[in-house]
This record gives structure tokens, sequence and C-alpha cells, in this order.
């Protein structure tokens, strides 16, 4: 008899905001080779050698600037996503929760499927868009769990979501109210990637940066194309919203120094847009499903700071999808068509 179960997997936090955790946690994500994708021996020099020597103590300050008493936000919101939703299967269809990097590990949720009798899943990574270093790296380490310990278990996986017009739904529903108040521009704010994950994304190599406007000139190599991705978001809201053209722009964020990265960079328009007349700002980042250091500290503070500093007077972060009804219905319905199908 078949025993059916989601899995979600998001991004994961540091066990707290303390230094070690902190080091633990990002010794972790660092060295994952779809994140720093250089040969294993620079990837360990620069991880061990550079980063983590300084590193830990920036990230756990910034960690401290958002911590709750429930602990990371991101992971009090994702165990609610997955409380919320599993009261919407019912108990027919079990919900688990894992985090690519640090706790509840992909392992150890793979075991704990693997002694429930689990025999198929669903597997829904908590990314809208592909890159290599997010929706990929999910995808991946869940197989080599699955293939070690549960070399039975069926999976199937949610592709990338990015101009699902349930998803797009998902976010006008959480957006509109926002939108309805008084404002100069919404920026889209993404988070970056290297350029170059994105040509080595591109099985053809013949495409990404190759072609004039590869993102807008229709291709197969958008399946695996962060950017054309983000984009298609954009459009696909834009034109759920009525948004003008003027009314908003696109940006990336939280890149890292030595080498090109996706452009243009967020705190450099955060900069640049009162002198431009906008005033009053609405700012949305809608490749983070739940808000967390990314969206809390980064924009919500440190991109408050930066705006209002240039001459901005009202800053608003819309919140991301987190466990908002509209994303339990996403999520549930596109977990009834896989029952169903």
């Amino acid at each position: 008899m078949s025993k059916r179960a989601v899995l979600l997997v998001n991004l994961g936090s540091p066990d707290s905001t303390s230094v070690p955790d902190v080091r633990r946690y990002l010794r972790e994500f660092l060295g994952d080779e779809r994140v720093l994708d250089l040969p294993a021996p620079f990837r360990w020099a620069l991880l061990e050698g550079i980063i983590l020597r300084t590193r830990p103590k920036k990230s756990a300050h910034a960690y401290q600037q958002i911590w709750t008493a429930e602990g990371s936000p991101l992971i009090v919101t994702s165990r609610s996503v997955r409380e919320k939703l599993a009261g919407v299967l019912g108990a027919a269809t079990p919900v688990y929760l894992a985090m690519r990097y640090g706790n509840p590990s992909i392992a150890s949720v793979v075991g704990t499927l693997a002694r429930d009798g689990v025999n198929e899943v669903l597997l829904f990574p908590q990314y809208p868009h592909y890159a290599m270093s997010s929706w990929e790296t999910v995808v991946v380490r869940v197989m080599e769990e699955v293939a070690k310990q549960a070399p039975g278990l069926r999976v199937t996986t949610v592709q990338p979501f990015f101009a699902d017009a349930d998803y797009i739904e998902a976010l006008n529903t959480v957006v509109a109210p926002y939108l309805a108040r008084p404002h100069d521009h919404v920026l889209f704010s993404y988070h970056g990637v290297p350029e170059r994950h994105m040509r080595k994304a591109d099985s053809s190599r013949a495409h990404c940066t190759v072609v004039p406007d590869c993102c807008t000139t229709c291709s197969p190599a958008h399946a695996t194309c962060y950017k054309a991705q983000c984009l298609a978001t954009t459009r696909a809201l834009v034109a759920r919203t009525g948004l003008t053209p003027a009314g908003h722009s696109v940006s990336f964020q939280s890149r890292l120094a030595g080498e090109p990265w996706l452009t243009p960079f967020t705190d450099k328009v955060l900069a640049n847009l009162p002198a431009q007349g906008v005033k009053r700002l609405l700012i949305l980042c809608p490749a983070f499903i739940t808000d967390c250091l990314e969206t809390l500290e980064e924009i919500q503070q440190e991109g408050r700071d930066i705006f209002l500093g240039a001459g901005g007077e009202s800053f608003q972060q819309i919140p991301c999808l987190n466990d908002h009804p509209a994303y339990i219905d996403f999520l549930a319905n596109r977990t009834r068509r896989w029952l169903n199908g």
C-alpha cells in the first residue's frame, strides 16, 4: 500500500546566534560545492583560511538583530508552514520539513521518512527560481540521502514555479494591500548570484550572456537561468498588479566580492533612488519564500538606512509569502494535483 508524504526544504539557519554555531553553519553552507563552486582545495583554503576567520562574528551580530524568542525567523516560519499545510492536507498526507544547511538536516528527515514507511514523497524546494546554489543543491542533496537511506522511496520534485499562475496570485494577494498605499516606486530585489553561475547552468554554452537580451530572448536555457526566471516573475506580477514600467525596477542583493555578480546592486539602487525623485519606496524580495536574514536585516534594516540616509522619506519592505493563507493554499493545491495525478 502506498504511503505518500510531502517534504518541504528551505535554506536553514544557525542553531543559535553564538559565533561557534554561526561558524558551523557557514562551514556547511559555504562548503557546498554548488555555492562556492571552486575546486575542493581552493574552496577549503578560501573558507578555512579567510572567510571563517572573520565572517562568523559579523554574521552572528547580524543574526542577533533579527532573532526572536522562538529562534530563527526562517525556522519558526517554516515550521508554521509545515503545520498549516499538514492541517489542510490531513493525516493521510503527512508533511515533513528539512533544511539544506543546519537542522533539521536532510539526512535526518530522509531517515525519518524511511522509518515511517513513506514510499512516495513530493519534494517541494522552497525556492521559486532555479539556481545551482539553491534549488539544485536541495534536490541533489535529497537524492543523495534517498539513495543511501531509502532507495525504494519514489521522489517527485516540484520544478521552479517562478511564473506559475497560482504562485503569482499568491504574491499578488500579499502585495496588493501595500500597493494600495501611497508610494512612488516598487523595487523588486532578488538575491544575487555570480554571472558565472548562469553561464555554467547554460548547457548550450551559446545563449547566456552571449545572445543580446538573452534573458528576454526565448531559449531552452531559461529552464536553468536564474536571472531570466526572476525577470519572468517580475513581468507576471507587474501584469497582475498593473504596475507601470516607470513605477518599478529590479535589482540584486547579497553579493560577494571577487567576481562579477548580477547587477544592478540593490544597495546602489537604494542610494540613488531619492535623487531620482523617489521618496516613498515599496520593496519586495520574491526570491525568498520566507523572511530571513537577507530580508529582515539586509533589506529591512540596512536597506532602510541607506534609502532614508540618501533622502528618502518612506521605506516599506513588503513581507515574503511566509505562512500567509494564500501560500498555504498554493502548496496544498500543488500537492493535490500530485495526489490526484
